[in-house]
């Protein structure tokens, strides 16, 4: 392990490599009910209980798990979705991003890297995550998710699921599944 630190430290990748999950598990699949829950979360840096089950009810859920707050893919991804979401809100649906890691920092992600744009609740221990299938042990022996992201109809029902270590392709599979949601509904 202490070699793999080095290697990557040497390489620029910082904790992002050492926190790459030794173990994963499926996520629930498309069709599957996802299950509900209620975070402790922070929009703009301003803290709040996030409900699923409230925040379904103004129309569908992109849900996103990701590892941890600042380091560089959640940094990324979080960035993408922020320039997504005006779109997703124009379709009805809201972004809410779930991490087990730095679960201290959530209002700060959610102010500076998520651009006061979405939702970002902390998850300790992974719960949720596991909930849903996408909980991962670090190397470390931490929990923490897999980078994966649902996209959740009102009715509870996941119409996408989809894990990619890379966060790029998450956003444009999320849309397409929220856009394809929105066309049936018309």
């Amino acid at each position: 392990m202490k070699t793999l630190m080095k290697i990557a430290m040497s390489l620029g990748l910082g904790l992002s490599l050492v926190a790459l999950p030794v173990q994963s598990i499926a996520a629930l699949q498309q069709g599957a009910k996802a299950p509900d829950f209620t975070l402790n979360a922070a929009q703009g840096g301003k803290p709040f209980s996030l409900s699923l089950k409230q925040t379904l009810r103004k129309g569908p859920v992109v849900l996103y798990f990701f590892p941890a707050a600042f380091t560089s893919g959640c940094t990324v991804e979080a960035h993408l979705f922020a320039e997504a979401s005006p779109d997703f809100n124009r379709l009805g649906a809201r972004v809410v991003g779930v991490t087990a890691g730095n679960i201290e920092r959530v209002a700060e992600f959610s102010k500076s890297e998520c651009r006061d744009k979405f939702a970002v609740a902390a998850d300790p221990g992974a719960k949720v995550a596991a909930q849903y299938d996408t909980a991962n042990r670090a190397a470390d022996g931490r929990m923490l998710s897999n980078r994966t992201s649902f996209v959740i109809a009102p009715n509870g029902t996941i119409l996408l699921s989809y894990t990619d270590s890379k966060p790029q392709a998450h956003i444009e599979k999320t849309m397409a599944a929220v856009r394809a949601w929105k066309a049936k509904q018309r």
